[in-house]
């Protein structure tokens, strides 16, 4: 991958930046961080400050390829990389010398950082052209992996994924190739309120400098077409955004909601909210008919959704805390017809599917709190399944490609819910679709 900032950025700052994150802990989600700072560092700005933020995403997405470059040029001989990255820990990074660091990151990204001479340049520089050679030319998969921002250890996990999807070695290669780009930004079209917002939002999103292309996508034999914001201006200060026109939702998220199937008249719960990009697009699809009842674990994503609504001048949607302990007690309206006619759970997952927009979510990734999610995934659904009336639809999907956060909490669930019947599980997204991975099983009622 090579990137041509417009903007050359000097060592110096990048060093700062790094360190900044390096201090901060524990270390929250690094977009947010990036927001955050640029909040109250003026210091950089406009495409600057992005120059910096796209060099601290690959950071993130090579720390360890750049740690495995710096080990294999002090051990030209070195090849168990998957023992290697058994005792490899993202601490290890902290400990690198920033210098070589990022050396190694400017190399593999083929991008000028104005990095200072360092020693043995030359050499580093030879041995990056062997290292690259080798995962060219050679049919180990750890190599593979790392070049491209995994972990060798994840092979495993890779390999079920690719059986249960069907995946041939050429489409898990191309999956793996996609994780070192970021995908475009999707946009979801709101249904227009009024004859003045006939005019489509291609157009109107160029009249504010925004580039965007529509793009068709299959589900069930059936087309529908996304957007994307390929350049331009920030959509988010367009009139369209600001108007409720437009959503930023992931193509996957979408294809989720479509799976949900909303019929106007229905009474709807999506379980795990968030900040409710997918409240909004089933609230949507309701028309005026029908409700939206929206919960999570926290109150201030639902905060959040209160605002989203009320700038797409969506009224169907009624929000509180739900903290997945116990079955949720029914609004009396749902009570009366014995139960939602959907239910999507949108389970807490490790969100392995968003690795291309969040590099950083790669490493927080271990055994341990892989095996707490999925007890908590099982949980949700088969709670939030007890306020599904008869014949109803129940929808689980997670932002992650992992089948033990997927289709075996699905298997799970079956054996302890014999009235249930598994109608359709599919992979959504990448590699498919340049978007995330998203994962979506639907379950009917009898």
């Amino acid at each position: 991958m090579t990137h041509q900032d417009t903007f050359l950025i000097t060592y110096s700052d990048l060093l700062t930046v790094w360190q900044d994150w390096l201090d901060t802990i524990p270390h929250p989600p690094l977009d947010r961080w990036l927001k955050q700072r640029a909040k109250y560092q003026k210091r950089y700005h406009g495409g600057y400050r992005m120059a910096i933020d796209n060099a601290m995403m690959d950071a993130m997405r090579y720390r360890q390829l750049a740690d495995a470059l710096e080990h294999s040029f002090q051990d030209p001989g070195f090849d168990d990389w998957v023992g290697w990255d058994q005792s490899w820990s993202p601490n290890d990074t902290t400990e690198a010398d920033p210098q070589h660091f990022w050396y190694w990151l400017q190399l593999r990204n083929e991008a000028d950082w104005r990095l200072p001479e360092i020693a043995q340049q030359k050499a580093r520089r030879e041995h990056f052209a062997e290292f690259s050679q080798r995962v060219a030319q050679s049919a180990d998969n750890a190599l593979f992996l790392l070049w491209h921002g995994l972990r060798p250890g994840w092979e495993p996990a890779l390999k079920r994924r690719a059986e249960k999807s069907g995946w041939s070695d050429d489409t898990l290669q191309h999956w793996i190739e996609q994780q070192t780009r970021r995908p475009p930004l999707w946009l979801r079209q709101v249904a227009s309120k009024t004859s003045a917002d006939d005019e489509s939002l291609e157009r109107a999103l160029k009249r504010d400098g925004v580039i965007v292309r529509q793009y068709p996508v299959s589900l069930d034999g059936q087309t529908h077409t996304v957007h994307a914001a390929e350049g331009g201006n920030d959509v988010t200060r367009s009139d369209a955004f600001k108007a409720g026109r437009v959503e930023i939702q992931d193509a996957a998220s979408q294809l989720i909601c479509e799976l949900v199937d909303v019929q106007p008249g229905q009474k709807i719960w999506d379980a795990c909210a968030g900040a409710g990009g997918k409240t909004l697009t089933l609230a949507s699809a309701l028309g005026k008919k029908g409700a939206v009842i929206a919960t999570d674990l926290h109150q201030y994503k639902l905060d959040e959704l209160k605002k989203r609504a009320k700038r797409a001048a969506i009224a169907n949607i009624r929000n509180f805390v739900w903290d997945g302990e116990a079955p949720l007690r029914l609004p009396i309206e749902i009570a009366r017809q014995q139960g939602f006619d959907r239910i999507l759970v949108d389970a807490p997952c490790t969100n392995a599917g968003t690795w291309r927009r969040n590099p950083d979510a790669r490493w927080r990734l271990t055994p341990d709190n892989t095996k707490e999610l999925h007890l908590l995934q099982f949980n949700l659904l088969d709670r939030a399944a007890k306020a599904l009336r008869a014949s109803g639809r129940l929808i689980y999907a997670t932002c992650s490609w992992q089948v033990e956060e997927n289709e075996s909490v699905c298997h799970r669930f079956l054996e302890a819910n014999p009235d249930f019947v598994l109608v359709k599980q599919t992979l959504l997204g990448a590699p498919g679709i340049d978007s995330d991975t998203m994962f979506c099983a639907v379950f009917s009622k009898a």
